[in-house]
């Protein structure tokens, strides 16, 4: 599907946030994190929001022209995170929903299954309009960084949050990393990882 790809700047940060917004409010991860779903109204797109930042500082924001679909990337070196990087959950929380410990749980479980072995290049979120889910705008939006991967020898990895999407990210030449994570009384979270491919 030819969908129509830019890098979007800060200028775009409404439309993300309300994208992401959109796109994750039913996730099973989101209705784990705010299982009371007023809270979730209220408090998601902070959420999003939050995300969205790390990764217009950490990385690269990939969008749909026609605002459908929004991939974050960025590129982790290996070794161990920086030493501030065990606050992250912490201000997390504090800057999404100070009263809400399943903020600052999933970003702690999530850091404790990231591979640190090998540099790669991490999906964090890539998220759909619910409307237009299964017209392949997620595999357009992924596809020129694999491809990039597989140019330049580059190692990916995320963290599938649904069934539907690990399937997605099986046919896209991801395998599963490890064991699942199953969230304290929640849904399971598959850390996947892509080698680069010949070409």
């Amino acid at each position: 599907m030819g969908v129509p790809i830019r890098r979007a700047g800060e200028s775009d940060r409404a439309e993300v946030v309300g994208l992401l917004d959109e796109a994750f409010m039913r996730d099973p991860v989101s209705s784990w994190v705010f299982p009371d779903e007023q809270r979730r109204r209220r408090r998601h797109g902070a959420l999003m929001g939050a995300f969205l930042d790390m990764a217009f500082a950490e990385g690269y924001v990939d969008l749909a022209e026609d605002g459908s679909g929004v991939a974050l990337w960025w590129s982790v070196p290996a070794g161990p995170p920086p030493g501030d990087a065990a606050d992250g959950p912490v201000q997390l929380r504090q800057a999404v929903d100070p009263d809400n410990e399943r903020v600052e749980t999933i970003g702690r479980l999530a850091s404790e299954i990231h591979p640190s072995d090998r540099p790669h290049q991490y999906l964090h979120m890539i998220g759909v309009k619910p409307e237009r889910q299964g017209e392949g705008i997620g595999s357009a939006l992924v596809a020129p960084v694999l491809a990039r991967c597989d140019r330049e020898g580059l190692h990916a990895y995320l963290e599938a949050s649904s069934p539907r999407g690990r399937e997605l990210y099986l046919r896209l030449g991801f395998t599963d990393l490890g064991s699942p994570l199953d969230l304290p009384d929640g849904p399971r979270m598959w850390p996947m990882w892509r080698e680069p491919r010949a070409v």
